[in-house]
């Protein structure tokens, strides 16, 4: 029995003469959700496509499931499931053959298909043609492909990007099923809010280089911003400011007008994870709906 789902130990990776990956070291432990952020060119997808086998990497080690990467790559993959960044299904066939061809190529029992259809809520659309569907459809047909063979681990890279709100929910709902049902999930985001839902713990990476890793309470806990909110009487006009609890100009107008017995209200303003990766990354996150720019 493997220690950890993912081990990866001095991973480097280069292109010619620049170096995209550097050196990075991590653990997945089996049951978890680990997030895996970062700007993009921060990296993470090239990690991701080393960790399945997808390319060769310099330098390093990756473990799988207990099984090394590349030499035991055969063994993984009858135990890990991929979600890529890009949907790609067969258009002129519905879900369920798309189902039905993958799994007479990955020798999975026909029973299994029914069992997914209805795991990833697709039973009503089964014989859609796959060119018809929604993105958010799509998403959850590609999932339901990835889930055929049962996998232990489960790779997302971005599954609800530019999803609506609806179809979003529905993947994340899904996501938290295949971790209380034991399946390690190693996701990629751009949306804080998700990752700060779903995962267990969180890894940034930036410039080919990891730059912080912890649960998502710490990393709010340690890089965060402290501050608070206060209410206040201002020449008999309600107000309403934000103090650093880290300023020392800030701390003094705050003391200021608690002393003055204006104070009305105050209360602290919880760290997020946008402000943890703006602080760790320099780069500024934007909101749900879109990118993050470097």
């Amino acid at each position: 029995m493997a220690n950890f789902a993912i081990e990866v130990e001095g991973l480097e990776k280069a292109y010619g003469q620049t170096k995209v990956v550097k050196g990075i070291s991590f653990n997945v432990q089996p049951g978890e959700i680990f997030g895996f952020l970062g700007p993009n060119g921060a990296g993470k997808t090239t990690s991701i496509r080393m960790m399945i086998g997808e390319i060769p990497f310099q330098n390093g080690r990756i473990n799988i499931l207990g099984y090394d990467v590349p030499t035991q790559l055969a063994e993984t993959r009858t135990l890990v499931g991929v979600v890529p960044d890009h949907q790609n299904l067969y258009d002129r066939i519905t879900i369920r053959q798309n189902l039905e061809f993958f799994a007479a190529l990955n020798k999975v029992d026909s029973s299994r298909i029914d069992e997914v259809l209805s795991e990833v809520f697709l039973i009503e659309h089964q014989h859609k043609a796959c060119k018809d569907l929604s993105r958010g459809l799509r998403q959850r047909a590609l999932i339901g492909r990835g889930l055929l063979h049962c996998p232990r681990l489960f790779f997302l890279d971005e599954p609800t990007s530019a999803l609506d709100p609806h179809s979003a929910q529905l993947i994340r709902e899904l996501v938290q099923k295949l971790k209380n049902a034991g399946t390690t999930v190693f996701l990629t985001t751009h949306y804080m809010g998700e990752a700060d839902q779903l995962c267990d713990r969180l890894a940034i990476m930036n410039l080919g280089e990891i730059v912080a890793c912890d649960s998502p309470q710490n990393l709010k806990k340690n890089f965060g911003r402290k501050a608070v909110i206060v209410e206040y009487l201002q020449n008999e006009t309600k107000r309403t400011s934000d103090f650093s609890l880290e300023s020392k100009q800030d701390l003094a107008s705050l003391s200021q007008i608690i002393s003055s017995g204006q104070l009305l209200k105050i209360h602290s303003q919880e760290a997020t994870l946008e402000e943890v990766f703006m602080n760790v990354t320099g780069a500024r996150w934007k909101s749900n709906s879109e990118e993050p720019e470097a």
